[in-house]
């Protein structure tokens, strides 16, 4: 996993860029007014990637945003912004959906029955990802991203999900992540 460097800082903070970035996607359909509900982070193995999700929420519901941080671009991601860190220098930001890092920590978490590492952030409770196998993994997958929480588990078709959980106005909150199917 990349190393958590404390004290560091981002220009531009998330507080800068993600709540724009997040209203002008066609998922989102909330108020517009996001607060932080909870992080967590998974692992690349090979130490050059990092990769977290932030778990955000308003008054409609809680959102998921998944972000990778990447030392150089990635052809064919979504990039979200640039930004400079001040001990790793430049970033290039991803929508994680894009980014095959966090593809693949995903369905290692699935297959695995793994959990993602609590990132602890000042102020919020731990939050986590855990991953279940449903029924034996098919040759070629697609993952279902729930970027608006939703209660539940795994539908009928699927070979895995995601949960997560997290504090919430002094109680522990769950949902459902994501689902990993069979790609048609």
């Amino acid at each position: 996993m990349g190393k958590i460097h404390a004290g560091a800082t981002l220009t531009p903070s998330f507080r800068d860029f993600l709540p724009a970035w997040i209203a002008r996607q066609p998922w989102y359909e909330g108020s517009g007014v996001l607060r932080p509900a909870g992080f967590f982070r998974f692992e690349d193995p090979a130490g050059q990637v990092g990769v977290e999700t932030h778990l955000l929420r308003d008054d409609e519901a809680v959102w998921q945003v998944p972000l990778t941080y990447r030392p150089a671009a990635l052809d064919g991601g979504a990039l979200v912004t640039k930004a400079e860190h001040s001990v790793l220098g430049t970033r290039w930001i991803y929508d994680a959906v894009t980014d095959p890092v966090w593809i693949a920590a995903i369905l290692d978490l699935v297959t695995t029955g793994g959990v993602a590492d609590s990132a602890a952030r000042t102020g919020f409770g731990p939050a986590e990802a855990r991953g279940a196998l449903v029924r034996p993994m098919p040759a070629s997958v697609a993952i279902d991203l729930d970027r608006r929480i939703v209660p539940g588990g795994p539908p009928e078709d699927a070979a895995g999900v995601v949960t997560g959980s997290w504090h919430q106005d002094g109680s522990l909150r769950t949902g459902r992540l994501a689902v990993i199917r069979s790609e048609h």
